[in-house]
């Protein structure tokens, strides 16, 4: 056997191992700490709350993988690659995947693979899990917002808002995404439109980016209806349900919306060509495990479930990551 391919083999066999690592530090804020400047482990452990011996050794670790730089008499640095794992970049996502309720329902893969049925749904019930458990919610909503600032945010970044008067965020969360592109919209208002669970503690990255006073927090469900509005930015969200559902919620939108206004989703789109790699595809597999029905599509099944909802696609805009925006109108 090549020596080589054992290697890439062996690496993916402990893919697991580091994104558990990383996910560890994360938590533990040590990329936050040794964005500070570098620090002896023995120093850093106690500003951490971690044993030092414990803490060198997943530190050296890290280092292997390029988070971390190790030098003289154990003092760690943290590297470019480890910069985007501080709580204001990748950190809160890193946390969430490396959670309990995260980490168990992957475990369940197989179960899903094997039955198509979502492995979350089966252990924790489904979304309402985060409602009952608002530790986990936060968890969830603070990995989403930082995924929304680092991953999806060049895909808003790349759209002109500035036609439309009022931008509804369906599902927005936290409210990152809606700051982005309220921010390049002087006088463009804003809806944040989210369960009542979430819109309890949402809104922080519009009061940080001075949009807020634009903006209306709305609780609701967006199976019952949405609220008024000339665009609505859909990130992430068609891709959490089953086709019908995600009809349901993109007719719900085609309906609210005011004559010329437009509905944005914002995707990764599985590539049409066999074997090529793509985040989609794995994105796709967080979907089978942790949503009933949620599935990436290609472009064509976007454009298929958008003309069931009475709109056209009229345009994808591509951006520098994984994800596309897709603009429909009125059909």
């Amino acid at each position: 056997m090549r020596p080589e391919l054992i290697a890439r083999a062996a690496g993916l066999v402990t893919g697991a191992w580091v994104a558990q690592a990383v996910s560890t530090a994360a938590a533990l804020s040590v990329p936050d700490e040794l964005a500070r400047g570098p620090r002896p482990v023995a120093e850093l452990a106690v500003a951490v709350g971690a044993d030092a011996g414990a803490l060198y050794r997943l530190l050296r670790a890290l280092s292997g993988v390029g988070v971390v730089e190790e030098g003289e008499d154990r003092v760690f640095a943290l590297t470019e690659l480890g910069e985007l794992l501080t709580a204001g970049a990748l950190g809160g996502f890193a946390v969430m995947l490396g959670a309990p309720f995260h980490r168990r329902a992957w475990t369940d893969l197989e179960h899903s693979v094997r039955t198509g049925e979502s492995a979350f749904a089966r252990l924790y019930g489904g979304f309402e899990h985060f409602g009952d458990h608002p530790g986990d919610g936060e968890l969830l909503n603070a990995g989403m917002t930082a995924a929304s600032n680092l991953l999806l945010a060049p895909a808003v970044r790349a759209y002109d808002f500035t036609p439309f008067g009022a931008i509804v965020d369906v599902g927005g969360g936290h409210g990152a995404l809606l700051a982005l592109a309220l921010s390049g919209h002087p006088s463009g208002r804003g809806v944040l439109f989210d369960l009542p669970h979430v819109i309890a503690t949402a809104g922080r990255p519009l009061r940080e980016a001075g949009v807020a006073g634009r903006c209306e927090l709305v609780a609701g469900d967006f199976f019952q209806r949405v609220p008024a509005g000339d665009a609505y930015l859909l990130a992430n969200i068609v891709h959490d349900w089953d086709d019908e559902r995600a009809v349901a919620i993109l007719s719900g939108c085609r309906a609210a919306m005011a004559d010329g206004g437009h509905v944005l989703l914002v995707e990764a789109v599985l590539p049409a060509t066999r074997n090529e790699p793509h985040p989609a595809t794995l994105i796709d597999l967080e979907m089978l495990v942790m949503n009933r029905g949620g599935r990436q599509r290609t472009l064509d099944e976007h454009q298929r479930l958008l003309e069931r909802a009475g709109l056209r696609l009229t345009a994808e805009i591509r951006s520098e990551g994984p994800f596309s925006l897709l603009d429909a109108a009125a059909a």
